[in-house]
């Protein structure tokens, strides 16, 4: 259930010990984790040597922009923003198949995005051109054709941040947004390109550390049960994993220790949690950190906080997703011809494409 990080470009041997203890589901890569594709490529096949079982997710953020862990050599892709303007479908597409080809030639199997906010706020200083646009339509439509065109190419994707982040005067990062709207207009609004990700069956869905008092007074988005299983789960009848965003943000752990976010989001419905150590001065206690989650959970699957059925719920989503994406054998770590992969020229010219929209 936990998605966790490391400090440098290689495997550190605690966590290595801690997977031999625990298992893992995966590992986010970040800028700290990447010096050159080769060395991505390989950092992405010893992390399948972590497990016993099912092969880990090597995950990222790869939304184009000023969110992107992978620079050149890689394709450097404009801002979603671009596909907005455009309201080209068929680009959307085939800018996903792109960067899916890029990211499984180094081994990435979950790709973060897209983002499926909607930009109505233009005080928000975290989502701004992220965002494919400021219309839930717009967003929808070019959200569900880049899930298509990551799936369809073999990376999983993962639609971000329910129950929508768009209209938020705040960065989580910093401190907890808060989101005034009553529920119908999050139905009418926020919701839609959720909706439309989930009829595209999209893999997974990530939570947003906001506060929606109309929908919980007291929870942020991420610990609700409210949200996460009466409206996403339930009501939005998504059947995929769901995960909660870093619990390492201030937004959430202002107020709770991680393990103690891991275990009530966990209970509340999500499938998964990310742990990624975002304060670089901290960055030597990972394992430690990530140690104290997997504790905290089996501890509160032990004494019924977290209740047996929602965590073997929680197994058996993760392991379906894996089993539809990660069925093929692991490539070796170096592959001839990558650099002949990376950034060429039929995908220089689809990033071009977007950039006449900047």
């Amino acid at each position: 259930m936990l998605i966790g990080s490391l400090p440098a470009t290689t495997i550190t041997p605690e966590m290595r010990s801690l997977a031999r203890e625990f298992q893992l589901g995966g590992v986010t890569l970040f800028k700290r984790n990447i010096e050159a594709p080769e060395q991505v490529a390989e950092l992405s096949h010893d992390l399948q040597s972590l497990s016993s079982g099912l092969p880990l997710w090597v995950a990222v953020d790869q939304e184009g922009g000023r969110v992107a862990r992978l620079r050149a050599p890689f394709t450097e892709w404009p801002p979603m923003a671009t596909l907005g303007r455009s309201g080209d479908e068929a680009l959307a597409r085939r800018f996903a198949a792109a960067l899916a080809a890029e990211l499984k030639a180094v081994g990435v199997t979950l790709d973060y995005a897209p983002v499926l906010d909607i930009h109505t706020n233009p005080r928000n200083p975290i989502i701004g051109d992220r965002a494919l646009g400021e219309d839930a339509d717009t967003v929808a439509r070019l959200g569900a054709a880049i899930v298509r065109g990551l799936q369809e190419n073999g990376v999983a994707a993962c639609g971000k941040h329910f129950p929508g982040h768009g209209d938020t005067a705040v960065d989580s990062h910093l401190a907890l947004p808060l989101v005034e709207h009553p529920p119908d207009r999050i139905r009418r609004v926020e919701f839609v390109p959720f909706r439309e990700a989930i009829r595209h069956d999209v893999a997974f869905i990530m939570t947003a550390h906001i506060l929606v008092p109309s929908l919980d007074e007291q929870l942020p988005a991420t610990l609700s049960p409210t949200i996460v299983r009466g409206m996403l789960r339930e009501e939005l009848d998504f059947d995929g994993v769901i995960l909660s965003d870093d619990l390492e943000m201030k937004a959430i752990a202002d107020t709770y220790t991680v393990a103690d976010a891991a275990v009530q989001a966990i209970a509340a419905g999500c499938d998964g949690v990310l742990v990624c150590r975002a304060l670089s001065e901290e960055r030597s206690r990972d394992a430690e950190v990530h140690g104290q989650v997997l504790e905290a959970l089996v501890h509160a699957v032990e004494d019924g906080r977290i209740p047996h059925k929602r965590a073997e719920d929680a197994l058996a989503r993760n392991r379906r997703a894996k089993e539809r994406f990660l069925a093929a054998p692991v490539a070796p770590g170096r592959q001839p011809g990558l650099r002949h992969l990376l950034g060429n020229d039929a995908h220089r010219r689809i990033a071009d494409e977007m950039s006449r929209f900047l």
